[in-house]
């Protein structure tokens, strides 16, 4: 979509996020590549029909390539595209992913471990020698950096290289960390996937998902599986992710910030036992005494919102024990504080003063 050279060369990542998918630059073009509502296309051409291609998703797919240094394909949802990369494993298989993962993610693996389709070794990637030692023999290694909601940190490079010594792929979801912080394929990952939902497109107010790669390969036998599914994210969707991301760098740098005080802040608090954060990105993660004692607290805000998913603007929590798919390994008094860009006075008042009501 971008013109040659538009959104490539020595620009920074935050600049490139800004021009990176844009219309080429010529006499009456629009900045922005406008909303395309269409099933069928004029015969012809390359894009056909609407479940092969669309201006949107390549608009998107192009500013998030640049960003993770791969070819990008968009997909309906972060689900689906976590899908579309299991799909690649073979029958009997093993694939090797973080005890504490997302858990969309482990409910995939539960649910083609128990039909046979492949096996499962869970790792506690804070072991890197076991996760190293478990890379023998598998087809996949499957990462998270940091993890959700353990916020624990791969050695990614040690990882990479131990998998591909054993000749299994590597992905990396990189929803948390997004690629202003960390760009796994130039750490050697084979792919890299997003649950768009969350930090990329930053509003709550999408679901999409992404997988970005730089094996030629790959790439083209999602596209063909995508093509032949239909796992596609609407025009709509697209478009709003990618006004979103345009964002993506001011966003991040405040909602950091954000999330560096309210972690030192909340370790000095009694209330709670435990504060992880991992010095980087927009979650927190608070252990409080157990499930009763956090749910009040979760319940408790009034500028802080009681809701799962995070990434976007405005600040939410939740004890993520509520899930009955969550890790049993996490503690039940955990919660997850998705930091948002409000003001770090006002979030931390309204943290605290729940915190006096309730603990």
């Amino acid at each position: 979509m971008s013109a040659p050279g538009d959104a490539t060369g020595p620009w920074r990542r935050g600049t490139v996020v800004v021009a990176a998918g844009r219309p080429a630059r010529e006499p009456d073009q629009p900045l922005n590549v406008p909303v395309t509502l269409a099933a069928p296309y004029v015969a012809g051409g390359d894009r056909e029909y609407g479940r092969y291609a669309n201006p949107n998703w390549t608009a998107f797919e192009d500013a998030l390539g640049e960003l993770e240094g791969g070819r990008c394909l968009a997909y309906a949802s972060g689900l689906a595209a976590i899908a579309a990369v299991l799909d690649l494993v073979a029958h009997g298989e093993r694939v090797v992913v973080p005890r504490h993962a997302y858990q969309g993610s482990l409910g995939q693996l539960a649910d083609l471990e128990a039909r046979g389709r492949v096996q499962v070794e869970l790792v506690d990637v804070t072991d890197t020698a076991a996760v190293v030692a478990a890379c023998e023999d598998a087809a996949l290694v499957w990462m998270e950096s940091p993890t959700n909601p353990a916020l624990e940190v791969v050695d990614l490079p040690a990882v990479i290289e131990a998998a591909h010594a054993a000749g299994a792929r590597v992905a990396v979801d990189n929803t948390f960390a997004t690629p202003l912080v960390q760009r796994p394929l130039e750490l050697g990952a084979d792919i890299v996937v997003h649950s768009v939902t969350k930090y990329l497109s930053g509003h709550s107010d999408i679901v999409m998902g992404a997988v970005v790669t730089a094996d030629d390969e790959i790439g083209e036998v999602l596209k063909l599986r995508r093509d032949s599914f239909g796992a596609i994210p609407g025009p709509w969707e697209a478009w709003l992710a990618l006004r979103g991301m345009r964002t993506l760098e001011v966003r991040l740098e405040r909602a950091q910030a954000n999330a560096a005080e309210i972690a030192r802040r909340l370790a000095e608090r009694p209330e709670v036992a435990e504060v992880r954060y991992p010095g980087f990105g927009a979650v927190v993660a608070a252990v409080l005494t157990d499930a009763d004692q956090a749910d009040r607290w979760t319940r408790a805000t009034s500028l802080w919102v009681n809701a799962t998913s995070l990434g976007g603007v405005e600040s939410t929590l939740e004890r993520r024990r509520r899930w009955r798919t969550e890790s049993r390994t996490i503690p039940e008094g955990l919660v997850r504080l998705a930091v948002g860009i409000e003001d770090v006075e006002d979030l931390w008042e309204d943290l605290a003063g729940a915190l006096d009501r309730t603990g």
